[in-house]
């Protein structure tokens, strides 16, 4: 099916008439078409469509309800274009203020999949797997699978009655585990062809992996390894936690557990101006969000619509995104920092990093007794973490320091410091410095903001809720969210609405100033 490019025709005048007569009060959609006009175009997404082929229908008058749009926007990688093309229109009539204030904040999406317990984890796993290869190569699956598998695993294992007994609920996951062991080396073998190496086989090895060992055999009469189900599975880390959305991973953030994604939402948040989302950033739950800012930020300036300043939590600031955001797209990046946890910022008296004269052009270090270091190292990354320096202080003056005690609890070797690189160094001190002025917590007060647009989406726009399996599916739904939130915000504007402020019970105002 192609599509031909056609343009949309203006509104006759009495259509507009009737259609503006019988909406009194004001319509949204009417209102949005008055002010800014077609907002998709044929041309916009022709390329999704082959060259040849039978016409078929706009995908701006079906897109409410083909899936196969859906598809076409995925497969195009071209999800995006619901947020961008109305943002670019709203920039053509000078809605969208360029090189503001921006902000960013991030919720949890909940995967549309059922939370399993490990029994089940492991069983229905094993189950989608075999109705995966039975979709696929159903000759194969009734030439390796034994009699009783499709007793065992024929039904949903929710549906079934698992074991109560804690030996029984052990001995079946023993059984489940050498079932799925024997799967997979079945798998392995010449006839299998390429059916190992299909998604859902390697979700199998993943689940596995964590979940089960096998040992060696104990006696030579009995060869084959023995399995095992771990008393306590491996770290989570990336292993999934349901065969229907791989991708949905567990997190716990503070006082919240899910299984899913993160969503990042970037807005304007310029009082001269609507307040409309600008970026949508999607994750899976185990991407923390220091390792958001940047593909954000770059998302932004890639589209034209950076900011001059990024106001954000602390779970996005750093000491090398603050360079990076400054050096690099020339965005301030402002949000507290996060502490210094080590035991001298916390304890009275103490020597903390804060308390030592650095200087950087001789590279060596004063301690507040006077003590110069002996020693000074530039240390490359470590695995996910940033470059440092590493000075050394002399044992001999440290263990004749009167007060040792409040600087170092090491009995066997000198202070030594972590430092960031000086200009990483710089800009964490300017960040601090910047939050802890009245001016910097008059200008962050724009961030908090922020959490009423996750507020309304979640009220009001099912932000939370993942109404399809995998990432891509998600982000798309997420992007096609923050789009009609947008129409929502350009409506209230276009009809004056006053933006709605924190809500405070009648008690609370009865309080004295």
């Amino acid at each position: 099916m192609s599509l031909k490019s056609q343009p949309i025709q203006p509104v006759p005048a009495q259509t507009a008439q009737v259609a503006h007569a019988a909406y009194v009060d004001g319509n949204p959609y009417l209102t949005l078409r008055d002010q800014l006009g077609s907002i998709f175009q044929d041309e916009d997404f022709t390329a999704l469509f082959p060259r040849c082929g039978q016409p078929g229908w706009p995908p701006w008058r079906l897109a409410s309800v083909l899936s196969e749009f859906r598809q076409r926007l995925l497969a195009g990688s071209a999800e995006e274009l619901l947020l961008d093309q109305l943002l670019q229109q709203c920039g053509a009539v000078g809605l969208l203020k360029g090189r503001g204030h921006q902000r960013t904040d991030a919720t949890h999406v909940l995967a549309s999949v059922r939370v399993l317990n490990r029994l089940e984890l492991v069983a229905e796993t094993l189950r989608a797997v075999l109705n995966g290869l039975a979709t696929v190569a159903p000759d194969w699956v009734q030439a390796v699978v034994p009699p009783e598998w499709y007793e065992r695993y024929g039904k949903r294992i929710e549906d079934t009655r698992l074991p109560r007994d804690d030996d029984a609920r052990l001995a079946y996951a023993q059984q489940v585990g050498e079932d799925g062991f024997a799967l997979l080396a079945a798998l392995t073998t010449p006839e299998a062809g390429v059916l190992g190496k299909l998604p859902l086989v390697e979700t199998l090895r993943q689940v596995w992996h964590r979940h089960y060992e096998q040992l060696p055999a104990a006696t030579t009469d009995s060869p084959s390894p023995v399995v095992q189900f771990r008393p306590k599975p491996l770290p989570r880390v990336e292993c999934p936690e349901s065969p229907y959305d791989p991708e949905a991973r567990f997190r716990t953030k503070r006082d919240t557990q899910w299984t899913g994604y993160m969503v990042h939402l970037t807005e304007t948040c310029d009082p001269s101006h609507p307040y409309l989302i600008t970026q949508v950033h999607t994750t899976r739950a185990t991407v923390h969000e220091a390792r958001c800012t940047a593909p954000i930020q770059q998302a932004l300036v890639d589209k034209g619509r950076s900011p001059h300043t990024h106001l954000v939590d602390a779970g996005y600031v750093d000491a090398e995104l603050l360079v990076h955001s400054q050096e690099v797209h020339g965005i301030q990046l402002r949000g507290p920092t996060r502490p210094d946890s080590s035991w001298q910022t916390k304890a009275g008296g103490a020597f903390s990093v804060d308390q030592f004269e650095i200087d950087w052009e001789q590279q060596q270090v004063r301690c507040p007794r006077g003590k110069r270091s002996v020693s000074w190292s530039p240390r490359p990354r470590p695995a996910g973490g940033s470059p440092y320096i590493q000075v050394r202080f002399n044992l001999k003056d440290c263990r004749a320091c009167k007060v040792r005690e409040y600087c170092t609890r090491s009995v066997n070797q000198a202070r030594i410091l972590k430092l960031h690189p000086q200009p990483q160094g710089r800009a964490l001190s300017e960040a601090r410095q910047w939050y802890e002025s009245e001016e910097g917590r008059n200008e962050y007060h724009r961030r908090a903001g922020i959490e009423g647009t996750i507020s309304q989406g979640v009220r009001a726009f099912g932000l939370r809720k993942a109404r399809y399996r995998g990432l891509a599916k998600t982000h798309l739904q997420q992007v096609a969210t923050a789009a009609a939130m947008n129409i929502d915000r350009l409506f209230a504007w276009f009809e004056g609405y006053p933006r709605a402020t924190t809500r405070t019970s009648r008690f609370a105002a009865l309080a004295p100033v």
